[in-house]
């Protein structure tokens, strides 16, 4: 072999070459083939040449046009966040100028740029953990496609510290799709706990990781003839595998001495290479380094203490050497093979670097770090590279390291990685920080924990509350932050407790109004809460004399709006407050303030039959939780409600695809939090209207879709859309037992809008077996509701219902009324529902023509829903009418006939359907049916329509 280095290491050259030929689609002759890319993981002890065989996989990757990114996990770097990342990355990126870097990075600039330390962050929300890795996700597939073939290599994996390495190995699957290898070499016995994911990672089609063994004897004799001559002898060479049990860096190693003392390379010289062996490592290194003087081994132990990447200059500030000195022992430990480099100094192996660091003294090694922070902050490298040095020192009440810590900790946040940012504050409270700034180091650890473990945060937040003494900014901040966690751990009464204490103390009058504001909203999404109706005449009061001239009487008011809604107050009233919150703006991305406002608002839209209002803010919403670099529970909510108010529309196809990306989005933030309980509910519905009860049913078995519930308020209603599923399994009477306990349950707290949950319409369904008349009566009560609502897929929804369950005569005029109150609505599947319900109840009436027309109606709808099961019925009824299929029209798009656009704009201007049909030269039933196309494609009743027509601003 020509590279001695790589002595009995063919099967893994040949699985290298391998990779890189499917990668670049040539073979070794030179013709093409198919790419492919992959994962290539190499697994062995230190010194069994994993670097020199990831030096050959780049050499070789660039020999063959590939671009090739490099990076190195370091043992005192491991807790660095993103220290693998930024040397993956950064040197690619940082070429760019900053105007290019923008157009490049595009929305993912200001998410993944002060991860790789190319912006500050600093001016925004830092992004959730899941956001950051999707940044970075995108830039290594950017830099893949368009640099490809891309080689990823990464050394010491299992240094790598925990951010980069949690990322790459999410990442890695991915590689397969893309023209991108990713190798990566690491001991197997010293990966952390955190890695247990990335030692699961399979390599190339599944493979093993490439296991690298010692070396044989005969390979370590040919490895010391090669350095030493072809004089040494074979019992020489035997005893040179022998005391370095096949280990090549020991080898080599044992080699150097062997020349260094020009040792007869014989028999007679074998007795003395056990002792040279033991000099190359742990002991007897440290014993080789001290006799080469005192100062090149205090230069020594500031290299160790720095890691990776050294400056000289640096270094010998650390040391608390001269230049003159500091070079000349760089130079003696370069000629001890210790130290290689000029401009950057490395340690020759990490087995030296490993040896050197736990060679110095204790109190030494923690001087050393102390005074390696103070020379990293003195040289500019800031608080950040400070840091890990002042992890290492023991606490001293020393003020300047808790400055320290604090700031590294926000830069680490900013960041994106919350759990090394804890560390940092972890150890500034150990310092201890003084009296004055405990509450302070308190709330920002409380802070840099809320997405990991809300507990801790609770814990700690709870903690500053207590030494927050006097300063009211920091004690209000903490109110809403701890108020905040409590509510999103699902803990609403002490939420409201918080919040409601701080209101009672605090002095000043806007503070106050915030605190009354947050209470509101914990206690509207509180399920046991105990007088819920004394809390919206008080929030009436309050939202109806405020003016909105700030975003807290915003919240308020949208509140406000959002109570409106539940209690089935006119949906105008609802509509009013909700655009007056709107007016001046609704920030869906404020950390400081959360994004249930902003949702409650919009959503107060969509019940009122506004759905296309709905969709605008949350586009826009959804687009600032990503701008923000939210991609986890936030984005969820976005995703799954979006698909609701699809769903709600009457658009299943849709709403399934946007509740299952919300549903996936939730997996990622974890089991039975509220984003899954959301989704699980929105998918279910949307299931069952699409026809497919089975699935839907099998779904809830795999959630665990049962009690115990969440303590908040969600919608739709978890136990009513499990009464549904029930009554869509054909378990009426379990459904009933679960609808009627919904019931109680909402109308003690004076909810009773049947837009927003329809329980007594759905109790009147599953009744009807047993208790007609109270079935009935529950129809009837729930139809009452929604004509108070005024919103017509309320009224629609309720006359259909009462119609199922009333004497059949009564069937045909109660469904007709629904059809028409539908038509004007955008609810596209409940309309093609009461077509095919009103149609059957024709036929059995014995009205066949005017059934026909509406079963025809109700097919097309159907279709254009996505609703099957339905649409099989209305076949089924065509079928049995001995009625044949005719060619179906569609309305599934979104835009409007030149005849729909003509009919919408005069009714928008409130022109009656007899003028319409006179001027449009047709009649007064072709009229309502366009317009009942346009509140479905425009997302509007006939009270928004004028809204809805407008153009944007």
């Amino acid at each position: 072999m020509s590279d001695n280095r790589l002595l009995e290491r063919e099967p893994e050259l040949r699985a290298v070459d391998e990779a890189l030929h499917a990668l670049t689609g040539l073979r070794d002759a030179g013709r093409p083939a198919a790419r492919r890319g992959g994962v290539l993981a190499v697994a062995g002890h230190a010194g069994f040449g994993k670097t020199t065989l990831l030096a050959h996989v780049r050499d070789r990757a660039a020999a063959l046009g590939c671009t090739v990114l490099f990076a190195r996990g370091g043992d005192q770097e491991q807790r660095v966040a993103f220290h693998v990342a930024r040397q993956l990355l950064q040197p690619r990126l940082a070429r760019y100028g900053e105007e290019e870097l923008h157009r490049t990075l595009g929305g993912w600039y200001g998410i993944v740029g002060p991860a790789l330390g190319l912006t500050d962050g600093s001016g925004g929300a830092p992004p959730d953990p899941q956001g950051l890795a999707d940044g970075l996700d995108w830039v290594l597939t950017h830099l893949a496609t368009h640099r490809a073939p891309l080689v990823l290599v990464l050394d010491d994996a299992h240094w790598a510290d925990a951010e980069s390495l949690g990322w790459l190995t999410s990442f890695a699957p991915r590689a397969e799709e893309l023209p991108m290898l990713i190798v990566a070499a690491y001991r197997p016995e010293e990966l952390p706990d955190h890695a247990e994911a990335f030692r699961a990672l399979p390599g190339r089609a599944g493979h093993r990781p490439l296991g690298l063994e010692p070396l044989t004897a005969p390979a370590v004799a040919e490895l010391v003839r090669a350095r030493i001559g072809p004089e040494a002898d074979d019992a020489f060479c035997r005893e040179c595998w022998a005391v370095t049990a096949g280990n090549p860096f020991e080898a080599v190693e044992l080699t150097a001495r062997v020349r260094d003392r020009a040792l007869r390379p014989d028999e007679s010289s074998a007795h003395l290479l056990r002792d040279l062996a033991a000099a190359a490592k742990g002991s007897g290194l440290a014993r080789r380094l001290e006799r080469l003087g005192t100062s090149t081994v205090r230069f020594a132990w500031a290299c160790a203490v720095l890691g990776t990447e050294i400056a000289p200059p640096l270094a010998a500030a650390v040391a608390g050497m001269g230049t003159e000195e500091a070079l000349d022992a760089a130079d003696r430990l370069r000629a001890a093979r210790i130290l290689t480099g000029a401009d950057t100094l490395q340690f020759v192996h990490p087995l030296i670097a490993t040896a050197v660091y736990r060679a110095i003294p204790d109190a030494v090694r923690v001087a050393l770090h102390g005074q390696a922070a103070w020379c990293v902050v003195d040289r500019g490298a800031g608080a950040c590279a400070a840091a890990r040095h002042l992890l290492e020192t023991h606490p001293e009440a020393d003020p300047w390291v808790v400055r320290q810590l604090r700031e590294a900790a926000r830069e680490t946040l900013r960041a994106g990685a919350p759990d090394t940012a804890r560390s940092y504050l972890d150890r500034a409270l150990r310092e201890p920080p003084p009296p004055e700034e405990r509450a302070a180091v308190l709330y920002e650890l409380g802070c840099s924990s809320t997405l990991t473990e809300p507990a801790t945060t609770v814990n700690h937040l709870r903690a500053a509350l207590d030494e927050a003494g006097s300063d009211p900014e920091l004690r209000n901040a903490i109110v809403y932050r701890l108020s905040q966690t409590l509510a999103h751990a699902d803990r609403l009464v002490e939420a409201s407790e918080v919040v409601a204490q701080g209101a009672r103390t605090v002095t000043d009058a806007r503070s106050r109004l915030r605190m009354r504001a947050e209470q509101f909203m914990w206690d509207a999404f509180r399920a046991d809460e105990p007088d819920s109706p004394a809390r919206s005449r008080r929030l009436t009061l309050l939202a109806d004399r405020l003016s909105g001239r700030d975003l807290t009487e915003r919240y308020i008011i949208g509140l406000r709006a959002w109570d409106a809604t539940l209690r089935a107050e006119p949906a105008e009233t609802a509509v009013g407050h909700a655009e007056r919150a709107l007016r001046g703006g609704l920030d869906w991305a404020d950390g400081e303030r959360g994004f249930e406002v902003p949702i409650l608002a919009a959503l107060a839209f969509m019940y009122a039959d506004r759905p296309g209002r709905t969709e605008e803010l949350f586009a826009e919403g959804i687009a600032a939780f990503e701008r923000q670099g939210w991609r986890g529970a936030h984005l969820s909510f976005g995703y799954t409600l979006l698909g609701y108010v699809r769903y709600r529309r009457g658009r299943l196809h849709e709403a399934e695809d946007f509740t299952r990306d919300g549903l996936a989005l939730a997996e990622r933030v974890g089991r039975h939090t509220p984003a899954q309980w959301y989704a699980v509910a929105i998918l279910i519905e949307v299931l069952l209207a699409r026809g497919r009860p089975g699935e839907a049913a099998r779904l809830a078995e795999e959630y665990d879709f049962r009690e115990p519930r969440p303590v908040a308020v969600v919608f739709p209603d978890a136990q009513t859309v499990y009464g549904e599923l029930l009554l869509a399994t054909g378990e009426s009477g379990q459904a009933a037992v679960h609808l009627a306990a919904a019931g109680r349950r909402l109308s003690r707290r004076g909810i009773r809008n049947p837009s927003w949950c329809p329980w007594q319409l759905r109790l009147a369904q599953a009744e009807l077996p047993d208790a007609p008349e109270r079935a009935l009566r529950h129809a009837r009560e729930g139809l009452a509701a929604a004509r108070q609502y005024g919103a017509p897929s309320a009224i629609g929804q309720a006359l259909r219902t009462t119609a199922h369950v009333s004497p059949p005569a009564e069937r045909p005029k109660l469904l007709q009324e629904a059809v028409e109150h539908l038509e004007r609505s955008p609810a596209g599947y409940e309309l093609a529902l009461a077509l095919v319900e009103h149609a059957t109840a024709l036929r059995a009436a014995g009205q066949p023509c005017e059934a026909a027309e509406q079963l025809y109606r109700g097919l097309e709808g159907a279709l254009d829903c996505g609703a099957d099961g339905l649409a099989e019925r209305a076949r089924g009824e065509l079928a049995a009418a001995g009625l044949r299929p005719r060619r179906l029209r569609t309305t599934a798009t979104d835009t409007l006939s030149a005849q729909e656009r003509a009919a919408a704009e005069r009714a928008a201007r409130a022109m009656p359907h007899q003028r319409i049909a006179a001027e449009l030269d047709t009649d007064e039933r072709t009229v309502a049916l366009l317009l009942s196309a346009v509140y479905r494609k425009v997302g509007t009743d006939p009270a928004g329509l004028a809204q809805a027509l407008a153009p944007a601003p």
